[in-house]
């Protein structure tokens, strides 16, 4: 089976969570691309968050992983992007739903402070869940109207 693209992105306060997954990223063979943040010096998540979105909304087998100091503001911008489905993720159990129950297609990490093992746990669990389908396909549709009806290109 061929992995998925990850598409990697930061601000300041996680940049070093950043970090770690990429090397997490790489050692298992994952293609990456890092759209920075670069260094700890302070930048807007959302500038990053929509480099992510729309670079994951545009490409087949893609996915993100975005982070900052909370996970919060990159959840919030990242949603606003049309086809991105961005689920901020504190544990395993919610990686494996994000992607069984609600195929989202970012992983949203808060990077203050972070446990390396717990978040290698949930980057692993969440490359490696599949889309349930079934009735989560049904309401995963359901998303995608609320964006065709209210979010506008």
């Amino acid at each position: 089976m061929k992995k998925a693209t990850v598409i990697l992105g930061s601000d300041h306060a996680a940049f070093q969570l950043k970090e770690f997954v990429k090397v997490i990223l790489l050692r298992k063979n994952y293609k990456v691309f890092d759209l920075g943040a670069y260094d700890e010096e302070s930048v807007d998540y959302p500038d990053f968050a929509a480099k992510v979105a729309l670079r994951v909304s545009k490409g087949k087998d893609m996915r993100g992983i975005l982070s900052c100091g909370t996970g919060i503001g990159m959840t919030i911008s990242a949603n606003k992007i049309k086809g991105i489905r961005a689920a901020l993720v504190r544990t395993p159990f919610e990686a494996k739903i994000s992607r069984e129950h609600n195929n989202a297609n970012i992983l949203v990490l808060g990077g203050r402070p972070f446990n390396k093992a717990n978040i290698a746990k949930i980057v692993d669990v969440w490359l490696k869940t599949k889309f349930g389908g079934g009735r989560h396909a049904r309401r995963v549709n359901k998303i995608k109207e609320l964006e065709k009806k209210y979010l506008k290109p």
